[in-house]
């Protein structure tokens, strides 16, 4: 099982510049790269401060002229708020940039947050729709002089200029939960990302299951890979495990919150929650993160990751946005990279 780091800039308290932040993703990178992760992945989020990341090839071509074998990805783009063209044609010039180092994510995404600011009237399921048109369009537009007359987008004979340095083109990466998702990506040729946020390791098995039907589905297709995304965080102490899973429990509750879209947001800062509002949340808790999320010291955390391996899982993502500071995480980071890493090696 290889290993890949899932990060973004965070900024809960305005005091902190955006360039301060730019910086300290930069440095988590550098580390993941040294260490010899497989990938760094950077996301799209539009207009909120939890999760800064308004277009990810710009990071990523950014940090491809500063690394030299990371491979750098979007985890994800989010299709619905794209052109196929444009799509292609950024990826295409991102996989350039990083020297044929791009893997391109895409999903539905999530907030509704998101689809009222940028396509009025969306929901989850035209979300899908979209994705599912765009995946193939995408595959042929870096092929070239392709037309389209879909659903959602019609083009006459196109081609992406300049072309992707990785041919067919850049491995592609779908975000899926439902069977009929892990269905769609593996038809299509594509690799998979799961993850099963706070929903502990029963879920993580029911991934694997859902993917591994969809495989048997598709005998005419190789099998793909599968990703795991899920925060984890090493301590190096009791005292410090029981810190990060308050920290951690808060970080949900503030996700719950964003994915709801009920409470008052200014300057892209929600309002903070309660402790009345927070226990109204008992699937987040510090006691259930604990134990869903991998958390604790390094033998505890190797043992959670030797069971995804034998689930047969590719690659593991450590997520790591939190909330906590730049330093912390990098301790964190460090603790796995000296401690848990050299168990899969």
């Amino acid at each position: 099982m290889r290993f890949s780091l899932f990060v973004h800039m965070e900024r809960p308290d305005t005091a902190k510049p955006h360039a301060e932040l730019f910086a300290e993703l930069e440095e988590l990178v550098f580390m993941a790269e040294e260490a010899g992760f497989e990938t760094a992945w950077i996301g799209e989020h539009h207009a909120m401060e939890f999760t800064i990341a308004p277009n990810p090839f710009i990071h990523l071509a950014y940090l491809g002229g500063r690394t030299r074998k990371i491979r750098l990805g979007t985890g994800t783009i989010i299709a619905p708020f794209w052109h196929p063209i444009k799509l292609a044609g950024e990826a295409a010039l991102a996989d350039l940039a990083t020297g044929g180092r791009l893997d391109l994510g895409i999903a539905r995404g999530a907030y509704s947050f998101e689809y009222e600011r940028l396509l009025p009237g969306l929901d989850a399921m035209g979300a899908g729709k979209r994705l599912r048109e765009m995946v193939p369009a995408i595959q042929r537009l870096w092929q070239g002089d392709y037309a389209h007359d879909g659903e959602f987008w019609k083009f006459p004979t196109t081609t992406t200029s300049p072309k992707p340095v990785q041919q067919p083109g850049p491995p592609i990466w779908i975000a899926a939960r439902d069977p009929s998702s892990h269905d769609f990506a593996v038809g299509k040729g594509c690799n998979v990302q799961v993850t099963p946020l706070a929903s502990g390791d029963e879920e993580v098995a029911s991934l694997m299951t859902r993917f591994n039907a969809a495989c048997a589905n598709h005998p005419e297709r190789a099998r793909p890979q599968i990703m795991l995304l899920q925060h984890t965080f090493v301590s190096d102490s009791a005292a410090e495990t029981d810190r990060l899973a308050k920290d951690l429990s808060v970080f949900y509750c503030m996700f719950g919150a964003w994915f709801q879209n009920k409470r008052p947001i200014h300057q892209g800062i929600m309002d903070p929650l309660s402790e009345a509002e927070m226990a109204a949340m008992p699937n987040y808790a510090p006691d259930v993160v604990r134990r869903t999320l991998v958390i604790g010291e390094p033998d505890e955390v190797v043992q959670r990751l030797k069971g995804y391996e034998q689930l047969g899982y590719d690659q593991y993502s450590i997520w790591i946005d939190s909330g906590i500071s730049h330093e912390r995480k990098k301790k964190s980071l460090d603790l796995f990279i000296r401690h848990v890493l050299p168990a899969f090696r």
